[in-house]
């Protein structure tokens, strides 16, 4: 590695978001049913989160079910839901030991009561880890956040405890799910899609948005750190101009 990849790695974005995509294909490509890619995409999900702890990253979004993956069949979305108790059940004890704080953001109103309690119980149980925040966005949709943030605002408005003219971005930051938290400077996409897909639309306004080549399941390490040193490449003005 040159000198000039190595302090690219050694200083990555504060906050790495992504949009976990190609399970599915994945799985057709091998003549094998979507959910074993889902299968393999949480493994893909455990490399990422190591990676992301070696790499030095101190927040890590990871987009895994979707407001509109509910249109998805029957069949998968089970499939997806056993997926995400599996990983809270099996994985809690390995990511409080590795110093990782889970928080999961997204809708919970329409959630099964088991898997709320699971989501609370990982959440407690990591809540003074400090060496990577781990959040998981489930049942998440960024126009379903900021929908709920605007009813939290409005809430609060009429009881008194906002004023209406004190609304700024700051005040709509903070009645988001990702609350307290810096906003992502890396969004990345696995699988070559070049879409968006409701993912922290308000949070993502001057993230770097970077695509790869590489379905989910076959996300690894040198995927992320390719991905970190494309991110250093960029000329980040964020509206400004070069000094």
């Amino acid at each position: 590695m040159s000198d000039t990849n190595a302090h690219t790695l050694s200083t990555p974005p504060h906050h790495v978001a992504i949009i976990m995509d190609g399970n599915g294909r994945w799985a057709a490509a091998r003549k094998r049913p979507r959910k074993f890619g889902h299968h393999q995409g949480v493994e893909a999900v455990r490399r990422c989160v190591e990676a992301a702890g070696a790499l030095g990253v101190r927040y890590l979004t990871l987009y895994s079910f979707s407001t509109e993956n509910w249109r998805r069949p029957q069949e998968e979305i089970k499939a997806l839901f056993d997926l995400m108790r599996s990983f809270v059940a099996k994985d809690v004890h390995r990511l409080k030991a590795n110093g990782v704080r889970v928080r999961v953001i997204g809708a919970r109103d329409n959630l099964a009561p088991d898997l709320i309690s699971l989501i609370e119980d990982i959440e407690l149980q990591t809540q003074n880890n400090e060496r990577l925040y781990l959040n998981i966005a489930f049942n998440y949709g960024g126009r379903n956040e900021i929908a709920r943030a605007i009813k939290g605002m409005a809430k609060d408005v009429s009881t008194g405890a906002l004023g209406a003219n004190a609304i700024n971005e700051d005040t709509v930051s903070r009645y988001l799910d990702t609350a307290y938290m810096p906003d992502p400077d890396l969004v990345l996409r696995t699988s070559g899609e070049q879409r968006i897909s409701n993912f922290l639309l308000w949070q993502s306004a001057y993230s770097e948005f970077i695509v790869l080549d590489v379905l989910w399941p076959d996300f690894t390490q040198e995927h992320f750190e390719q991905a970190i040193r494309i991110y250093h490449s960029r000329d980040r003005r964020q509206g400004g101009v070069d000094a």
